[in-house]
């Protein structure tokens, strides 16, 4: 941060400049100074360490969400250090390691006081900018949090793997969403960066045989390595193996769909038995064509998963004990300062490219 001064009247005023990355248009980025943030007296002032590029910014960034609106400073996965805290704060101290959810929440309404924080009429997202709202996020030397989203992490936990805590509650979240008895078969309808996780996800909360499903060979070999216990590549055919595999003629106990695409919203409806149940994670289109005879004959449920409501403290846990890895996950970590250059090739994605780490 840079101390700077600013002139009212005869007065010099001396005021603070941090870093930041900047989407100023759509596919446009400055790397350049933007004003410290004030906080409110419930607000923790973090100096960010570690800050992932989600797909969701991706999505961002090209305008086709309509949910980062520029000027704004995107970035929601993240960690770092406690630099200030407001007067109010009580529970937390400069110096202290944290993450924090990438929801913030009231905390007041029914829906926080019943756990469905995710459902809070009054969230809002770091990084976001939507028309109803615009919050700077943690492309950033600084980002400002209340203390109520924030949590601790371990000494030994790096910050780059710390960030990995808001994809691993989404994924988590996305499996605790389900019925899930132990031994419980599974499919995963995606390989992607957030269907690894749900992979893992799924083992750690004592899945039997989970099934990884993708068009991408290479995504599938890392979905065996991560615990996946067998794997097929994407096609009309994948519905009959899933019941050859898991030795049911009727098909999995339960399905994580986590594209957000009509066809494999299919797929999965077509992998699970009769009285089975789906988790639809992905959000890719706004609408898709739906087999509902499928839904209604079978008697299957449906259920959708919003971000994460509580599972942060045990994505912390997952990844600082290694029941989830992400080290496999990380294709780069870089300098926020070349943060637009990675953006570019994340889009583009000739790569194969998973998570992008960028450090102020």
């Amino acid at each position: 941060m840079v101390n700077h001064l600013a002139v009212t009247g005869s007065l010099q005023v001396p005021f603070l400049l941090m870093k930041a990355l900047t989407l100023t248009a759509y596919n446009q980025f400055e790397f350049s100074d933007a004003p410290d943030p004030d906080i409110a007296e419930n607000e923790v002032l973090v100096s960010v360490k570690a800050c992932g590029i989600c797909g969701s910014d991706i999505h961002g960034m090209d305008g086709s969400s309509g949910r980062r609106i520029p000027p704004i400073i995107m970035g929601h996965e993240a960690a770092g250090e406690i630099s200030k805290v407001g007067p109010a704060v009580r529970n937390w101290k400069v110096g202290d390691r944290v993450t924090f959810d990438s929801t913030v929440y009231c905390g007041k309404c029914p829906s926080c006081l019943a756990g469905q924080v995710n459902l809070c009429p009054n969230r809002n997202v770091l990084g976001v900018s939507c028309g109803d709202y615009r919050r700077n996020g943690a492309f950033a030397e600084l980002v400002k949090v209340p203390e109520h989203i924030l949590y601790a992490i371990p000494g030994d936990l790096s910050y780059d793997h710390a960030a990995f805590a808001e994809p691993v509650s989404i994924a988590l979240h996305g499996v605790n969403r389900l019925p899930l008895k132990p031994g419980d078969s599974a499919v995963v309808i995606g390989a992607g960066l957030i269907g690894l996780l749900v992979v893992q996800a799924l083992k750690a909360k004592g899945a039997g045989l989970v099934i990884a499903v993708d068009l991408d060979e290479k995504r599938l070999a890392l979905a065996k390595e991560l615990g996946a216990d067998e794997v097929l590549i994407s096609n009309d055919e994948v519905p009959a193996r899933v019941r050859e595999i898991v030795g049911n003629p009727d098909g999995a106990d339960v399905a994580l769909e986590v594209v957000g695409f009509g066809p494999t919203i299919k797929l999965a409806v077509e992998s699970v038995r009769k009285g089975g149940s789906i988790s639809c994670v992905g959000n890719l289109k706004a609408e898709v064509p739906f087999p509902l005879q499928l839904l209604v004959t079978r008697e299957l449920s449906i259920f959708g998963s919003c971000a994460s409501a509580g599972e942060y403290a045990e994505a912390v846990e997952a990844v600082a004990s290694g029941r989830i890895k992400v080290e496999p996950l990380i294709s780069a970590v870089a300098k926020l300062e070349d943060g637009a250059d990675w953006f570019a090739r994340l889009h583009h994605n000739t790569e194969g490219l998973m998570k992008v780490i960028l450090k102020p």
